[in-house]
């Protein structure tokens, strides 16, 4: 159903391992709006407060597989979650290269074009939607074979590229993450309802244990 290069098909009723995403706590330049794709900008300590809670909502369930971007501010957040020592990189979970708008606000972007949105508009020099989405497919399609024989699995990376990757595993356009809003230190659980993916719960800050 989606409308990227990589989209992944809904896979059979024995296919029940989730994925669950995390997106890193917060920063200077998440508390500022500001677009944050390469930059190495680290963890406000109120993001490390939410790295630490979502912690231990996730503690004591068993992860066949823990990915994690190669950012500072999601490793700290896999870290300080208490996922350090059994995370592996994954390049795909980088955050969507923002190019010329590295560093803007929105509201900065617009003065310069009025109406922009990075889901219709996209970024000079950065990457296209396309782009981002065919990672989201393969950090799926990984999460979907990890999970196949072994149990859940378990992300942590950034608000953009996660709403990409729920598109992904839904089977909705990537245009949809427009939709898709992910608060900082925020769970998202991507699983079944019988034989179709779906997404399982969306943006949740609250107490509930990962159950």
């Amino acid at each position: 159903m989606g409308d990227a290069p990589g989209d992944i098909p809904a896979m059979g009723p024995s296919h029940t391992g989730r994925l669950a995403v995390v997106r890193h706590g917060a920063t200077e330049w998440s508390r500022a709006g500001r677009h944050t794709g390469r930059t190495d900008v680290a963890l406000l300590r109120e993001g490390e407060a939410q790295a630490a809670a979502v912690g231990a909502r996730l503690a004591g369930h068993h992860f066949a597989r823990v990915l994690v971007s190669p950012r500072l501010r999601a490793r700290q957040t896999c870290e300080l979650a208490g996922f350090g020592p059994e995370s592996q990189l994954c390049p795909d979970l980088a955050e969507w290269d923002y190019g010329d708008y590295e560093g803007k606000t929105t509201a900065e972007i617009r003065a310069e074009r009025p109406g922009w949105s990075l889901w219709a508009d996209g970024v000079p020099g950065g990457e296209r939607l396309d782009e981002v989405a065919a990672r989201a497919a393969r950090v799926v399609a990984l999460a979907r074979e990890a999970a196949r024989d072994s149990g859940d699995v378990l992300a942590f990376a950034h608000g953009h590229i996660l709403r990409v990757v729920a598109c992904q595993w839904a089977g909705l356009p990537p245009r949809s993450g427009g939709s898709l809003a992910l608060s900082p230190g925020a769970l998202g659980v991507l699983g079944w309802e019988r034989e179709v993916p779906v997404i399982a719960r969306w943006d949740d800050t609250g107490d509930d244990p990962l159950g």
